[in-house]
This record gives C-alpha cells, sequence and structure tokens, in this order.
C-alpha cells in the first residue's frame, strides 16, 4: 500500500488524504479522482503547515531551490539531490504544487474569502536570470519490431532540457528512470513482472502517428499468471467495467488511463513539435533542401529562441543568432525600387504553405492529449490528474513556440498563416480551460539570452567525450500578454477595415410635425447595410474576430479557474492602447531619481503613449440653429490636408481599407520608442486617414530631443502609391532645418517619390517605413551631407556651421516655440517629454551653448554669417535660458501634484 501512498503523494495529495481515499477505494486512480474532486478536502496531515514554503517578509511564498544542474550519464546510477532537483527527496511533491497549483495555498477556514487573488506576487515578474548546464549525450539508435525503420531513443538530457521551475527536475527525472529501467510487477501480486526498456516510451518516431499506435501496442500487459490486465506505465490494473463507463474503444483508455502516460506523450510530443518548428525556421527551403551549417560556435551569443530536440545534429540545438549592434543608418526605410524581383514570391507563399499544413497537423494531433475537462465524449483519468512533467513540457517546449509565434509584428503574415496561429488559438484556449494549467497564461516564459559551449571533457571509462553548454534564460512576456500585443493589432485592423465612418450627428429637438412623420414611418424602412468586404477584407476581418474570441475565451477561463482577483491583476499588467481621455498614464519622477530610472519611466511612458486615436475634427461655427445645419456635410480637420480628407468623406475603397488595416495593425505596437528618440502617433478616432506625427530629434544630431511634428494623408490610392506628408515645425513658413525639410512643409525623400533614389513599392512600402526613414536619415548628424553638391563635405567647417546654425533653430522652434505653444494633439507628449528629460536636456542646451560660432541664425539653413566670438549676440543663449525657465516651472509642476500616478 506504501508504493499506492507514494503515488497519490506524487500527484499532489497529502499522505493522510491518500490513506483515506486507499482504505476506501482500491483503484489507485479511482481514489485520485475523488481526491481531487474534493471529496477528502477535510482530511489533513498532522503537521501539515511545513508541507509548503512559508511567506517570507515580503508576504510572497519562497520557493524552492531551483536546480541549475542536469545529470550527466555516469549519474543516472546514484540519483543525487542535484540530479533530483531538490533538497529532500521528501518534499518534492510540495515544491511541485508550490509555482502552480491550488491546493498548497488554499485556505481551508471556514471564513476564508474566495475573492482573495492567492498568487498575488509570486507569478508576473520577468526580473529573473537563471543559469543551466546541459551535458549533450549521443542517442540510442534502435529496430522497433513492427515498424519498418530504425528510430533515435529520446536521451535524458534531451527530455530534462529547459529552464527548471520549482521541483521540476525531480519529476522529469523521476519519471524517465521509472519508464527506462526496472521491471513492472503485476498489480494483484502473483510475482508476475515485465521488463520496461527505453524504447518503449521513448522512441522518436517520423511520425506522432505511429509512435501513438506504438504505445497503444506496448502499454497494455496482460500477466501470464493470473490473466489480469495491467498499464505498464504506471502498474496499475486495467478494470474492463471502467473502461467501458470511461471510453468508447479500449484503445482510447489505454492511452488517456494514466497521468504517466500522460507526461510521456506530451513530453515526447512538444519534442518533435518544436523540433519541426525550428527546422523550419532555419530552412526556409524545407527540408529536402536543407543545409547543413558549419559545427563551429561562438562561446557567447545572445539568442531569442529556444534550444530544440533535433535528432540529426545535436549541434543544431541552437539557432544561430542575429547579429547583434547598431544598425547602419544607410537605406533605412527604402523599401527597393519600382523594378524589383518579385518572382520568387509565389513560391516562397507555396513553400510557407506547406510547411505551415505539417507544423498545424501535428499541433492539432497533439492536442488531443492536452488535458481537458472539456473533452469531446467526457473528461478521461488523465485530464483529472495531471502529472506535473506535462506542466514542465508545456512551460519549457510549448511556450517557446508560442512566443515566437505571437511576436509576429505583421497581422497581415498571421491571418495568410491562419493554419498555424487558428491551431495555436486552440491550444491557448484548452490550457487557460484547466485549473492546473491555466496559470501558464499569466506566468513569464523563460527564454534563452545566450548559450556558451565549453570544451569537450573526457570521460574516464573510454567513452565519447562529454560536451557542456552553459543557457543563460531570462524572464520574458507571458503568453497572455504577448496575445494582448496581436489583440491590439487585431482591433486596429478592424477599425481601418470600417473605413471611414459618418461622424455621429448631436441630437436634435424635432418638431411635432417631425415626430409624427417619424411615428408613421417607424418600421416600414430598413437601416441600409454597410457593403460588403471585399473576399481578402473578409480574410483578415474575420482573423481579427478569432484574435478577439481567443482572448475572451481564455479571460473568461481564467476567471472562471483562478478568480476575479487573478484575472484582474493579469488584465492589469497586459499592454494597452492610450486614449486622450486616459490619466493613469501620467508620468511624475522626484528630483532625487537616478538618471537610470528617469531612463526607465521615460520609455515606459513612452510605449505606453506612442499611439493614440483622438479628435481632430474642428468644430463647426455657424450662427444658423442646429435642426437647420447640413448634417451631410462632412466635418474640417485640425489638418493640413483637411480639402483632399472631406473630398474622399463618402469613399468606399476596399484595397484602400485592407492596406490601412493593415498599416494601423503594425503602427499600433512598432512605432520605434527609446530615451534617444521616439515617434508618436495620433489618429482620428473617425478618420483613419488622417494621422499626425511627432519625431523627437535623435540624440547625437543637431535635432536631439527637438519636436518635429509632420501631418500625414492616406489619400485615395494608397498604397498603390505613397501617402502625403507635410512637416509643420517650420516657425510660420521660416526655417528650412535640412536639405530634405523645406520650409514651405515639403518632405523631400525618395520613397514619398519627391526625391532621386529607390522609391515606392505599391503593396510592399509602409508608412512605418517612411517614418523611420525621416527619423533616421534626414534628422541625422550631419544634414549638411543630405544635399548632393556637398554629400563629401563631411567634417568641413561648412558642415560645421550648418549643424550650429540647426541647433540654434531646434531650440528656438523645435524646443521652446512647442513647449510654449505645444502643437495640437501632443501638448502632453511635449511637456512630459521635457519634465523627464529636463537633466539631460540642461546638459545637452550647455554642450550646445558651448559649440555654438556666433553666427546669426539664418532661416534657410546657409551658413553665410562670420563666426563670433560667443553666443550671446545672435539670441542663442537668451533662448536657451528661456528653454531651462519653462523645463524647471515643469519640475515644479510635477512636485506639486500627481502623487497617486508616480511611476517612480
Amino acid at each position: 500500500m506504501e508504493h499506492e501512498i507514494q503515488q497519490l503523494v506524487d500527484m499532489g495529495a497529502t499522505v493522510a488524504q491518500a490513506r483515506a481515499a486507499l482504505r476506501r477505494y482500491n483503484d489507485v486512480m479511482e481514489a485520485a479522482e475523488r481526491i481531487f474532486g474534493g471529496a477528502f478536502d477535510d482530511i489533513r496531515d498532522e503537521g501539515s503547515e511545513t508541507s509548503a514554503p512559508s511567506a517570507g517578509p515580503s508576504g510572497k511564498r519562497e520557493r524552492w531551490p531551483v536546480t541549475t544542474r542536469l545529470v550527466t550519464p555516469e549519474e543516472e546510477d546514484v540519483p543525487s539531490e542535484e540530479a533530483s532537483g531538490s533538497c529532500e527527496d521528501d518534499n518534492e511533491d510540495d515544491e511541485f504544487v508550490n509555482y502552480d497549483s491550488d491546493y498548497e495555498i488554499r485556505d481551508d477556514t471556514p471564513n476564508a474569502q474566495v475573492d482573495i487573488d492567492p498568487y498575488a506576487g509570486i507569478l508576473f515578474s520577468k526580473d529573473r536570470r537563471e543559469e543551466v548546464i546541459e551535458v549533450e549525450e549521443e542517442p540510442d539508435i534502435v529496430h522497433i519490431p513492427g515498424v519498418n525503420e530504425r528510430v533515435k531513443l529520446m536521451t535524458q538530457n534531451q527530455w530534462m532540457k529547459g529552464c527548471p521551475e520549482g521541483g521540476e527536475q525531480g519529476f522529469l527525472f523521476s519519471l524517465y528512470s521509472q519508464l527506462i529501467e526496472g521491471k513492472c510487477p503485476c498489480p494483484s501480486g502473483c510475482d508476475y513482472s515485465v521488463t520496461r526498456t527505453k524504447s518503449q516510451f521513448f522512441a522518436i518516431f517520423s511520425s506522432f502517428e505511429v509512435y501513438i499506435d506504438h504505445l497503444r501496442g506496448v502499454v497494455r500487459q496482460k500477466c501470464e499468471r493470473c490473466l489480469k490486465k495491467f498499464c505498464l506505465a504506471c502498474g496499475e490494473p486495467i478494470n474492463g467495467s471502467r473502461t467501458s463507463e470511461t471510453a468508447k474503444g479500449s484503445n482510447d483508455y489505454d492511452i488517456f488511463h494514466c497521468s504517466n502516460l500522460q507526461g510521456v506523450i506530451l513530453g515526447v510530443g512538444l519534442a518533435v513539435l518544436e523540433q519541426l518548428y525550428h527546422d523550419q525556421l532555419q530552412n526556409p527551403l524545407g527540408p529536402e533542401n536543407k543545409v547543413r551549417t558549419s559545427k563551429r560556435r561562438k562561446t557567447d551569443s545572445t539568442i531569442n529562441t529556444s534550444m530544440i530536440l533535433d535528432p540529426d545534429d545535436d549541434d543544431d540545438s541552437y539557432l544561430t543568432p542575429p547579429a547583434q549592434g547598431k544598425k547602419p543608418k544607410v537605406g533605412t526605410g527604402y523599401a527597393g525600387d519600382q523594378k524589383e524581383d518579385t518572382t520568387g514570391q509565389a513560391e516562397a507563399q507555396a513553400i510557407q504553405h506547406t510547411k505551415d499544413e505539417r507544423l498545424g497537423k501535428l499541433m492539432a494531433q497533439l492536442r488531443v492529449f492536452l488535458p481537458s475537462l472539456r473533452r469531446p465524449g467526457g473528461a478521461r483519468t488523465s485530464d483529472y490528474l495531471v502529472h506535473p512533467t506535462a506542466l514542465a513540457h508545456l512551460r519549457r517546449r510549448f511556450n517557446n513556440i508560442c512566443s515566437s509565434l505571437l511576436r509576429n509584428d505583421s497581422l497581415a503574415d498571421m491571418s495568410d498563416r491562419s493554419t498555424v496561429y487558428f491551431e495555436l488559438f486552440e491550444w491557448l484556449e484548452t490550457i487557460s480551460n484547466h485549473e492546473a494549467l491555466a496559470s501558464m497564461m499569466a506566468m513569464p516564459i523563460m527564454v534563452v539570452s545566450s548559450v556558451r559551449t565549453h570544451t569537450p571533457k573526457r570521460a574516464t571509462n573510454g567513452t565519447l567525450p562529454l560536451r557542456e553548454r552553459t543557457i543563460i534564460y531570462e524572464g520574458s512576456s507571458g503568453p497572455r500578454e504577448l496575445l494582448e500585443s496581436i489583440v491590439i493589432q487585431a482591433n486596429a485592423a478592424i477599425k481601418g477595415l470600417e473605413g471611414v465612418k459618418p461622424i455621429e450627428a448631436a441630437p436634435v429637438e424635432m418638431t411635432e410635425e417631425q415626430k409624427r412623420v417619424n411615428n408613421d414611418t417607424k418600421g416600414k424602412t430598413k437601416e441600409v447595410p454597410l457593403p460588403p468586404l471585399s473576399e481578402e477584407n473578409q480574410k483578415l476581418f474575420g482573423f481579427c474576430q478569432r484574435i478577439l474570441a481567443t482572448a475572451d475565451a481564455i479571460d473568461r477561463s481564467l476567471r472562471e479557474t483562478k478568480g476575479e482577483k487573478f484575472l484582474e491583476r493579469v488584465r492589469e499588467s497586459l499592454p494597452k492602447i492610450h486614449t486622450s481621455d486616459s490619466t493613469s498614464n501620467e508620468v511624475f519622477v522626484g528630483a532625487e531619481a537616478s538618471d537610470e530610472a528617469v531612463r526607465q519611466a521615460y520609455i515606459a511612458w513612452a510605449t505606453c503613449v506612442r499611439f493614440e486615436y483622438c479628435d481632430l475634427t474642428v468644430p463647426a461655427l455657424t450662427d444658423k440653429p442646429v435642426n437647420q445645419v447640413n448634417q451631410d456635410e462632412p466635418p474640417n480637420y485640425k489638418f493640413y490636408y483637411n480639402t483632399e480628407a472631406r473630398m474622399l468623406a463618402s469613399s468606399d475603397i476596399p484595397k484602400r481599407s485592407l492596406a490601412i488595416a493593415k498599416e494601423l495593425a503594425v503602427l499600433t505596437t512598432n512605432l520605434p520608442v527609446a530615451w534617444d528618440s521616439s515617434i508618436f502617433l495620433r489618429v482620428d478616432e473617425t478618420r483613419v486617414d488622417i494621422i499626425k506625427a511627432l519625431i523627437i530629434g535623435p540624440e547625437g544630431t543637431p535635432y536631439q530631443n527637438g519636436c518635429f511634428l509632420f501631418d500625414i494623408f492616406l489619400g485615395h490610392n494608397y498604397n498603390q502609391l505613397p501617402p502625403s506628408v507635410k512637416y509643420m515645425t517650420t516657425n510660420g513658413g521660416k526655417f528650412r532645418f535640412n536639405p530634405n525639410l523645406y520650409a514651405d512643409g515639403k518632405v523631400c525623400l525618395s520613397l514619398l517619390g519627391t526625391w532621386a533614389g529607390p522609391g515606392w513599392v505599391a503593396g510592399k512600402s509602409t508608412l512605418l517605413q517612411v517614418l523611420i526613414s525621416i527619423q533616421s536619415m534626414i534628422l541625422c548628424e550631419e544634414p549638411y551631407l543630405n544635399e548632393p553638391g556637398w554629400a563629401s563635405s563631411s567634417g568641413t567647417p561648412q558642415s560645421m556651421a550648418y549643424s550650429a546654425n540647426i541647433r540654434r533653430m531646434v531650440v528656438k522652434t523645435a524646443m521652446l516655440g512647442n513647449l510654449k505653444n505645444p502643437p495640437e494633439p501632443f501638448g502632453d507628449i511635449i511637456r512630459t517629454h521635457f519634465r523627464l528629460k529636463v537633466r539631460s536636456v540642461s546638459a545637452q542646451l550647455d554642450h550646445w551653448l558651448s559649440q555654438d560660432d556666433g553666427s546669426q541664425t539664418v532661416n534657410d539653413g546657409a551658413a553665410s554669417g562670420r563666426s563670433g566670438q560667443g553666443g550671446s549676440g545672435n539670441g542663442f543663449q537668451a533662448d536657451i535660458e528661456e528653454l531651462k525657465r519653462v523645463m524647471e516651472r515643469l519640475q515644479e509642476d510635477n512636485s506639486v501634484g500627481g502623487a497617486e500616478s508616480m511611476i517612480v
């Protein structure tokens, strides 16, 4: 009976609950079902208050030590404390439930409050870094009887790959060891046993279906003495009557009979899935054209993806990282010329579709074995008893695939790959529906940040040298947070697909005659339906609706399984789109805050407010009574292209709507944000083709920290042709800040067709490219060189004088002028920008003053004046002093109000 008790304890029951359940039920699985169904909740062990980690001084429950060392082949025979992943083997069950189970943090007191979030403070921190040493093992290759192929067997290292949580290593090691060695005795006690081998459970077949058929053939065993049937995975009897009650077919019951088998299937299946996914990423031409890479690897490299199980080459277990470092400015934002070769696009799309079909099919096959209490035909035993290794593998392997897919910044690409993404959404919903798995939605994903390969160590027993890697894992956004970024894109795309919406007219008091006419015609007319979407638009719209439905389903499941408080805290951590009436995004910092703290506060604020819908209309001014105003007349806008916008007020152009929808989806979450330079966008809430942009001048340029405003209109033929862009920060049409920025507001850029060079590519170029081109190529370090005739004059006195002249104009107009009279709708943005950067801007102004040549400011930017002895005769010093005074007043306002909104 002790063996059965230990099984139940391993599943999460207490010793007292296990003994009581086994006294009433002879079958371990039935006893476990009753325990976790709540039948024995009133039974507690003596001294059970010490079974889980206690709350620390901060009120958070302390975690058990996390193992950072995997066992080597020589250590397999002697499981040590390091190998098992715990300090005391008796506490392995407590370690597991500590980080994800409700059982160890359930309040069993009679007056317990059900609305308290039991997970507060232990699930959401991304400030975590783990170092793991992994040992490479050569897999065995065997021939499986009845299967016409030689297969590799999963090694222990491959089984245990990934960042450990709590007692995961102990559970993984225990299940692996149990199923590859020793004998499985007949549960009736007749001294008959069956030998377990690694090939029975850990064979990597070419097809997942073949693997499942193989398991069906080995898991049901029959005692040759007493003729009773039992499960090779858990050693428990297989009751015929239970089979008929639980499942329609015996094969299904065999596979879903026990949690041990569940852990194995998910572990092996997810390893195969991860391998297929990363193999497709590394080999864009498909497996038949796989290109082997060199075995030489850097000892230190930054990697943004998870390690994989590669049955062909263990050296390819980690993806080669992209090159790091500062991107070159040359060519940024250009999409190529009009004759760009696109002949290979159709072939590439066909290859991607084939790969997605394979990946989606495998995901669908494997999803069947996820624990689900909503399984068609009724839940099975393993659905109630989730094995700890199942959760471990989901966290280590599926989470990394999920993270990679959800970080896709192109909603259009996701829609084209709907086969994979629809299946991904099914996975997320299934996981969130189960109480034992739902916390995964909110927990940070541990991703590989670097891999360091060590010199192979020679083994003493004549075997092959052991190869070790040190992997650094760091916390990143969890599944629900990543999904919210796509939700934001989906909402923006739907808004774009709606096209131009009419302005809602103010309610008008009707005359008695109008009321009678209205009553007489009520019910006799039908509302005019919106024009149907085109096939391509409908496809994107349907995909966006599916995204929103998935997010709603996950939130609903989290509320049901984890409680309202848990869901509230999850939602508080999600990214949000700023709204014009929001006050929660105000940022105030104390004078004593460190430079690093201010930087972090600035980036957090800018990320939150970089994109916003707002009202850009101009209120109508008329002496006519309200009931005599023509409601069909389009409004005016605070916008340079007001006339063009009003002309398209009633237009419905499907291709344009689709292009704008895709554009908005990208812009909502991908506008560049940094301490050095950021881009802010404001879009009219009813006219998504009317856009205003504010670009902060990049650090190290004469435009640094200046605020530059642009009006942007997406015309009737967008994006077959580029958008219309007008530069608005011109000091009333007087200042020319750059050879490419005219005083009349013209923006010279080849991407816009206003300058020679690579131009706009219909259907491919984007507004984001235009914005980044202006930010990096026009607002550049040495703007004198932007004039073709001066391109080879870098570092010359003329170039230096040109930059000095720009600095004076920037301080006067793009800094002081915009701060004293902020352009709508960026007043709050500009004030917060200077308030948070007051120390940095003040130091910058002092440096600029020391660099000034004393020349008078020339409006067209030409450096024609002679250098003087200082910076006081041209008004530069006076402008700087006034700017500092204005920023000081902003700081005083900071110290007076908004204490509840402070970030730092």
